[in-house]
């Protein structure tokens, strides 16, 4: 039923990535999920296969696919029963590497990301007192005299720390006081994740309703190599764009793939359940809510393909990514409310893995940027309406 819909496309990525995914059923992330655990063996397949490298190009030993096959891979493990929260990071986090690092950072760092020697999984933007207000951030990057940088300051909900080797940090070059746009003076560096936390990184775990290992960062006077700066001082907040767009976008792909996971558990299950002497899919009160997220599930994926097709041109998208990223949320919110529902009391049985998904795709309505904020952001920037903050 749904193959026949817009998503019948890309259907080798999509066989192939079912395939590797029929190796780590249902009993797979619930177990991990149960554990606090971390999906190793499914993340070092994925990286096996070469699924996490797509993006980067093949003189690098990535697959040199654009974003739109690469938000296939995401929507297909989350349509699989998986959660791509767990490795998304190795996906786009590189692409600021990849538009604004040298030549040097390049061979250096993307063949040993594309084979998975190094996964750089993180991406330390947010701060307690500052949120998505990034302009404001606090973290200072000072350079030293001899050369190199001391990095001070303190990050949060900072994801996948435990299970990568380098994080792409953002941090003030230069006092907001002393910029003319509040954009400038912020700079992004490479860190080592493991050299980091014997001189100046203190990580701190975050308990959490989803099994999503983040944390918070302190960092006291760690010392950053001046090579480890990405393109021009200053201009970090322009550079980080690219990758939070692309994130944006994926997580959209993922939403829709949980979405249809949602759609195809609690269709099979109306069918079969009987109830007063019939199955309750026959019911218009059960067959309205999921047809009407279907619907929704079916737009949202439009404007994702939109703000593929806009990133992969390199044209702006960031309006596309962010409208994107809310109607996914939004649908797959709806499809997971009506499984929920029908499933009645068995959707709360973790055997059932509906309330996994459940809690997992619930994320994306406040990650990795707020409902209200993308409102914001089309009410000023597409709309033409007066800031309101």
């Amino acid at each position: 039923m749904i193959e026949q819909t817009q998503s019948n496309n890309f259907q080798e990525i999509r066989d192939a990535i079912r395939s590797l995914c029929a190796e780590f059923p249902d009993e797979y992330f619930r177990k991990v999920d149960e554990a606090r655990g971390y999906p190793e063996e499914f993340v070092d397949a994925l990286t096996k296969a070469g699924w996490l490298a797509a993006l980067i190009p093949a003189e690098y030993g990535g697959s040199g696919l654009g974003l739109t096959e690469a938000s296939v891979i995401m929507e297909e493990i989350n349509r699989s029963g998986g959660n791509s929260g767990a490795c998304h990071g190795q996906m786009y986090n590189m692409g600021t590497l990849l538009r604004h690092g040298s030549d040097a950072q390049k061979q250096k760092y993307l063949p040993k990301i594309a084979s998975g020697e190094w996964r750089l999984q993180s991406m330390g933007v947010t701060e307690p007192t500052t949120g998505t207000d990034t302009t404001k951030i606090k973290t200072t990057a000072v350079k030293k005299k001899d050369g190199g940088y001391v990095i001070n300051g303190q990050k949060v909900w900072i994801s996948r720390i435990q299970h990568s080797d380098w994080m792409i940090l953002l941090a003030r070059t230069t006092p907001l006081a002393d910029v003319t746009r509040k954009s400038e003076g912020m700079s992004i560096f490479m860190v080592d994740l493991r050299e980091a936390e014997k001189s100046g990184m203190t990580v701190r775990p975050i308990l959490n309703m989803v099994n999503h290992e983040t944390n918070e960062l302190f960092f006291e006077n760690l010392e950053i190599p001046e090579e480890n700066l990405i393109g021009e001082e200053g201009k970090g907040f322009k550079y980080i764009l690219d990758g939070l767009n692309a994130e944006r976008t994926l997580i959209a792909a993922e939403c829709i793939g949980d979405g249809y996971w949602f759609i195809d558990r609690v269709t099979n299950y109306v069918k079969d359940r009987t109830v007063f002497g019939r199955p309750i899919g026959q019911n218009q009160g059960v067959q309205f809510p999921i047809a009407d997220a279907f619907m929704e599930i079916e737009a949202a994926n439009l404007m994702r393909w939109k703000a593929c097709e806009l990133f992969d041109r390199h044209e702006p998208m960031g309006a596309q990514a962010n409208m994107a990223k809310y109607l996914a949320a939004k649908a797959s919110w709806e499809a997971a409310n009506a499984c929920l529902q029908f499933h009645g009391g068995f959707g709360f049985a973790c055997e059932y893995d509906i309330e996994r998904k459940f809690r997992e795709t619930r994320l994306y309505q406040v990650a990795p940027i707020s409902t209200n904020l993308i409102y914001s952001y089309v009410a000023e920037h597409i709309l033409g309406l007066p800031r309101s903050f």
